[in-house]
């Protein structure tokens, strides 16, 4: 159903009443949010909510507990639909296929058996942890890691979601790489990807930014520009002198704000763009100024 003006935890309730199974937010326009913080969780201006449930809810009583609970005589866009059972866990396989990333990178889902010949393989499975290379800046940062010389280079990925990246940079012959993120869930999921890929004993991975005490040769920050700009100083101070940075998820328009933030610090190179459902990527490469 759509959200419009109704209290979206208000809804969530009764969904949790009636024994929702799961509930999902997704934008009911065209009206992308791009969250302020690292970690916040905004909804969109126009949201809709869709919740699974058992096949024996009450659709009547349920949806009479909303209009009385909402007061109001009628929901907007509401609806109900069966869905067919099917194998749930092995559904993702059908969109989640392999994914190769410059010359040699590849993201493989775990369960996908391929003959490796000289690939560079990271497995990954979709979760709830950001970044499996589907969306552009991730794609970007990828294709950018796979063109580096990784021997004898300490790397760090800044925000690291799933780990992807820290994972993708110790499999193309980083010898260690720390893996920082201030969501509890990108931690797990980034431990338990490192396990899948054994690289676990190379990646030390951390939610607190005050116990990152090492200096790095690459740092690679793939969040957002608002936080980008916050954190410009601890970014730039992680690196070693003439450390490469590789700066992304900034939309076009916003790559002169984010480098007026590290002018003092960071004499950038060059912008790599990607474009994706109407939106144009960016990811800003440079060196650490002495």
């Amino acid at each position: 159903m759509n959200l419009s003006k109704y209290d979206a935890e208000a809804i969530e309730k009764i969904f949790e009443d009636f024994n929702v199974c799961s509930i999902t937010y997704s934008d009911a326009g065209n009206n992308p949010v791009f969250a302020q913080e690292l970690g916040e969780t905004k909804l969109w201006a126009d949201s809709a909510i869709t919740g699974i449930f058992p096949n024996n809810v009450d659709q009547k009583k349920f949806k009479k507990s909303l209009t009385n609970a909402l007061s109001v005589s009628k929901l907007n866009n509401f609806k109900f639909e069966t869905l067919e059972d099917r194998i749930w866990e092995r559904e993702w396989l059908k969109k989640f296929q392999p994914m190769k990333f410059g010359k040699r990178l590849w993201v493989h889902p775990t369960e996908y058996i391929v003959q490796k010949d000289n690939k560079t393989i990271v497995y990954l499975d979709p979760g709830l942890a950001f970044g499996t290379g589907t969306h552009a800046t991730t794609a970007l940062c990828l294709e950018w890691i796979d063109s580096q010389i990784l021997e004898c280079k300490r790397f760090l990925d800044f925000g690291c979601g799933s780990g992807i990246l820290a994972i993708a940079a110790l499999k193309l012959g980083s010898p260690s790489a720390t893996a920082f993120d201030i969501d509890p869930q990108a931690v797990i999921a980034t431990r338990q990807n490192a396990i899948k890929n054994k690289v676990e004993k190379k990646l030390k991975i951390t939610q607190c930014m005050e116990k990152i005490n090492d200096k790095f040769d690459i740092v690679v920050a793939n969040i957002l520009a608002e936080p980008l700009i916050k954190f410009a100083p601890s970014i730039t101070s992680l690196l070693n002198s003439h450390g490469v940075l590789a700066l992304s998820g900034i939309l076009s328009k916003q790559i002169n704000e984010v480098k007026l933030a590290y002018k003092n610090s960071i004499e950038f190179d060059s912008s790599i763009l990607k474009n994706q459902d109407g939106q144009t990527w960016s990811l800003l490469l440079g060196k650490k100024i002495d």
